[in-house]
C-alpha cells in the first residue's frame, strides 16, 4: 500500500486537525476502501484542498487506489479554477461540503466534511505511473502542472525520513498548504514514519495555532512564516517538545537565518534549512543542524538518496570542489515532467531522474551549496548584468523593508511599500548598480502580494 500505511499500528493517531478531530492509521486504510467503491481506478479527480482531515483523506485514498488527483487550493479564484477544469476535465471532484451547491454536479457521497461529486466528463488515458498533479509554484491556477510518479513521492518521503531521523513518536506541525509541494512533503514523510500530523489551516496569529504548536516536535515553515513568527517573539517562547525547526520555500535573510541558528543552538534544538522545487517532489538538499552556525544561508548538501552537481559557464560539470554555475540534481524524486494540456497526461518520464534546477549556486570547499540567484532572474541593461535576487537582498538589508524587483533589459523596476524611502532607495540602487537614473523606477505599492506559500504573485 502507498507509504506502507497498512503496516502502521492501526490504532495509532495519524492526524489531528484544527477542529480537534483525529483519525488513526486504521481509519485511513478503511476510508480508502470505502472511497474506492465509488470511483474507478485511474480516474482523474480534482481535490479542492484545505488543511483538514477530509482533504487529506482524499489525497491518501486517491494514491492508495491509483486514482490521480490534481490538488489545488479550495480558495483558488473562480476563473482560474474554471480554466483548469475546462482544460483537464476531471471525472470527479473532492470538495468541502460548503462548496457543493455552487458546483451543481451529481453528489456521490459525503464524509469528514468533504463531498465527492461526479462531473460527467469522460474517462481519459493517463500514463500508468502518473500518481499526482500539482500546479507549478507561484500560481495555483496555472494550467502548467508538475507530473509525479508513485516512486517520486515515496522516494522523497523516505529521503526526508532519513534526513530528519523521523520515528513514529513525532508530532509534526503541518501548516503549509496541501496544494503546495512542501506541504505534501511534510505529510508524506510523517505518514511513512507512522507519526502524528498536527494539520492546521489557521493563521500564525491565531491562538489555536500556538496551542497546537506547543504539542509539536517539529515545525516546517517558509521565509514568510518566519517573518511572522519572529515578530511574535517565537524564539522566546517555551516550546519544550519542539525538536526540529526546518525551513524551505525560498531564501531566508542572513539575519533571520542566523537568529534561527542561534535560537536552536541555545535551546538545544535543531535548525535544519532545506531546499527544493515542485519538480523534485519538494526537497533536494539540507544543511545539517551542526553547520547552521557557520554556514549562514547555505542549503547544505544533497538529501539522502540524491546527488548535486554544478555546471559552469563553459559547460563543465563537477561534483566536488569550489565551483559556481547552474545546480543540477539527480534522484528518484525527480518528477516525470510537465503537463500543459490534457494530452500531456499520457506522457511518460521525460526527466529520467535529472533536474537542471535553473538556480545559480556556489559550492564551497566543504561541499556546501549556496543559492546565489536564478538563471532567469537577471536583467542585462547596457551590458550591466543585474541579479534581481541579489538586488532585493541588498535593499532589504539596508532599509529593513519588503520589496520586489522585476523589469526588462531597459529598466529595473523596484516595488517598495514605504513611500518616504523612494528617493533613498533610488539613490542606493544607482550607487550599487551604476545604472543611470532613467533606467531605474521605484514604485510604491500597498503590499507585496504573496500566495499561501509566501511566494510573490501578481506583481
Amino acid at each position: 500500500m502507498f507509504l506502507d500505511l497498512d503496516k502502521k499500528k492501526r490504532d495509532a493517531i495519524a492526524v489531528i486537525d484544527d477542529s480537534g478531530m483525529s483519525i488513526s492509521y486504521g481509519d485511513i486504510c478503511d476510508f480508502s476502501v470505502y472511497f474506492a467503491e465509488h470511483l474507478p481506478t485511474r480516474s482523474l479527480i480534482f481535490i479542492l484542498s484545505e488543511n483538514r482531515i477530509g482533504s487529506l483523506l482524499g489525497y491518501t485514498s486517491s494514491l492508495i487506489n491509483k486514482i490521480v488527483p490534481l490538488i489545488i487550493s479550495a480558495k483558488t479564484e473562480k476563473g482560474l479554477y474554471e480554466n483548469l477544469r475546462d482544460m483537464y476535465k476531471p471525472e470527479y471532484m473532492w470538495v468541502p461540503d460548503e462548496m457543493v451547491e455552487s458546483l451543481n454536479y451529481e453528489t456521490v457521497f459525503s464524509n469528514y466534511g468533504y463531498t465527492l461529486v461526479k462531473t460527467g466528463y469522460q474517462p481519459k488515458l493517463m500514463y500508468q505511473d502518473l500518481s499526482l498533479l500539482l500546479p507549478t509554484s507561484g500560481s495555483t491556477g496555472s494550467p502548467k502542472l508538475v507530473r509525479h510518479s508513485y516512486r517520486n513521492i515515496e522516494a522523497n518521503a523516505y529521503n526526508v525520513l532519513r534526513m530528519f531521523k523521523l520515528t513514529d513518536q513525532e508530532k509534526a506541525m503541518a501548516i503549509l498548504p496541501m496544494h503546495y509541494t512542501m506541504g505534501l512533503s511534510v505529510i508524506a514523510s510523517h505518514l511513512l514514519a507512522g507519526a502524528t500530523l498536527l494539520l492546521s489551516g489557521r493563521s500564525l496569529l491565531d491562538k489555536g495555532f500556538w496551542e497546537m504548536l506547543k504539542e509539536a516536535t517539529s515545525f516546517t515553515g517558509v521565509p514568510y512564516s518566519f517573518d511572522i513568527l519572529m515578530k511574535m517573539r517565537f524564539t522566546r517562547m517555551d516550546l519544550p517538545n519542539l525538536r526540529i525547526v526546518t525551513q524551505g520555500g525560498g531564501k531566508l535573510t542572513p539575519e533571520m537565518f542566523h537568529a534561527l541558528a542561534v535560537y536552536a543552538h541555545e535551546k538545544g534544538k535543531q535548525f535544519i534549512p532545506t531546499y527544493g522545487q515542485s519538480e523534485c517532489t519538494a526537497r533536494m538538499a539540507y544543511l545539517p543542524s551542526e553547520l547552521s552556525m557557520t554556514k549562514t544561508c547555505s542549503i547544505g548538501m544533497a538529501e539522502p538518496g540524491g546527488q548535486l552537481s554544478i555546471i559552469d559557464n563553459e559547460g563543465n560539470e563537477t561534483f566536488e570542489g569550489e565551483a559556481t554555475g547552474e545546480m543540477v540534481y539527480r534522484g528518484e524524486n525527480v518528477t516525470l515532467g510537465y503537463a500543459y494540456n490534457l494530452d500531456d497526461l499520457q506522457k511518460g518520464d521525460e526527466n529520467h531522474g535529472v533536474m537542471h534546477t535553473g538556480d545559480l549556486a556556489k559550492r564551497d570547499e566543504d561541499g556546501c551549496y549556496y543559492i546565489v540567484g536564478r538563471l532567469k532572474r537577471f536583467l542585462k541593461i547596457f551590458g550591466l548584468r543585474i541579479g534581481l535576487d541579489e538586488m532585493e537582498g541588498l535593499i532589504k538589508e539596508k532599509y529593513d523593508i519588503d520589496c520586489y524587483c522585476k523589469g526588462n533589459d531597459e529598466k529595473l523596476i523596484v516595488l517598495i511599500t514605504r513611500p518616504e524611502l523612494t528617493n533613498d532607495v533610488l539613490s542606493f540602487i544607482e550607487e550599487k548598480t551604476h545604472l543611470f537614473h532613467k533606467n531605474i523606477e521605484v514604485q510604491v505599492v500597498d503590499a507585496i502580494l504573496r500566495n499561501e506559500a509566501g511566494k510573490v504573485i501578481n506583481q
